[in-house]
């Protein structure tokens, strides 16, 4: 890999050739490949970080385009799942580095064994709580330092967590003003989407680098133009049941078979086995029902709502947000 591509990032001081060297050597593993991890994820490649692993549960639909800038028209029209959009982006922007991609849930354990393949950092671009707390225990549990990102409206927050050092998740959330609202009932715009994974992919690299990351929480309000800072060291919970002295982890013991998707009208529920989805979409044309299939997922229709499903035993249920009535679609035509 030539060093010259990155000859104006290897002048900033604070990072140097060294940090390049180190940089070029780092894995980063990001979940989530929506708003922030597909941000997150350009601006780490285009820095030249080693390996970058995208794990990713959904697919490009139209509304995305308007804040995820790794995608286009044609990726929301052919359905294409985030993760593999979003590694066919990357590898045009660089191929000097490894790309992988995995459409899968969060909870699904194929993400265990990345994790012990060997990660450097964790890039949250999740969209919900319960998922933060997993990768939270998770991280904790493995000892790898990730960094917390979260926005909506025209506000964000971000936070390195390193673990052994700060306070998790898990203690900070009752130090952190209470927003709310959801991307669901305030909408999202990019710039807060920017400026969250800015504060990210720079704590990112200085983790990469050898660098000491930010030890405060960076919460604004880009539509106001406020900024604040807060010192987190005494957020820490010595009784924390994440990252106290005696750990148990709880979210790591048990995930809900049903979660609404941030913004989308949707819920998802998780098949305990996999979908054999090229037999299944030929099966259902037979049968005389609408399927698309793209080798990816397959879309279909379920009493009028559209059902797309996955090989890894997920599917979406758009057009409602109650788990009920998912849940009952699913055991009608699945179970």
């Amino acid at each position: 890999m030539s060093m010259e591509r990155y000859s104006r990032q290897i002048l900033f001081a604070p990072i140097g050739e060294n940090g390049q060297q180190n940089i070029s050597k780092g894995h980063v593993l990001i979940i989530g490949a929506g708003a922030l991890g597909s941000a997150v994820a350009e601006s780490l490649a285009r820095a030249g970080v080693g390996k970058i692993t995208m794990v990713d549960r959904d697919y490009v639909d139209e509304t995305n385009l308007q804040r995820q800038n790794l995608y286009c028209e044609e990726d929301a029209r052919n359905h294409l799942p985030k993760a593999i959009a979003a590694k066919n982006r990357l590898k045009a922007i660089n191929s000097t580095i490894r790309i992988e991609a995995h459409v899968i849930d969060a909870f699904d354990p194929k993400l265990l064994s990345i994790l012990e393949e060997g990660v450097d950092v964790i890039i949250d671009g999740t969209d919900n709580f319960e998922t933060r707390f997993y990768v939270n225990d998770l991280a904790q549990k493995y000892r790898i330092p990730w960094i917390y990102g979260s926005c909506v409206g025209s506000c964000g927050v971000s936070f390195p967590i390193i673990p052994g050092e700060t306070p998790c998740l898990r203690c900070l959330i009752g130090h952190l003003p209470a927003y709310h609202a959801t991307c669901d009932t305030a909408g999202i715009i990019a710039p807060a989407v920017q400026m969250t994974a800015a504060y990210e992919t720079t704590e990112a690299l200085k983790l990469l680098s050898g660098e000491k990351p930010r030890d405060s929480v960076a919460v604004f309000d880009i539509w106001q133009g406020e900024h604040h800072f807060i010192k987190a060291g005494k957020m820490k919970n010595k009784d924390c049941p994440s990252c106290g002295g005696h750990p148990v982890y709880p979210a790591l013991q048990s995930q809900s078979s049903a979660d609404v998707l941030c913004g989308r009208d949707t819920v998802q529920i998780r098949h305990p086995g996999a979908f054999e989805l090229e037999n299944m979409a030929r099966e259902m044309k037979a049968g005389g029902a609408a399927v698309e299939y793209n080798g990816y997922l397959m879309i279909t229709a379920l009493e009028g709502h559209r059902t797309v499903l996955f090989p890894d035993g997920r599917m979406l249920i758009h057009g409602t947000k109650d788990k009920r009535e998912a849940r009952s679609l699913y055991q009608k035509y699945f179970q």
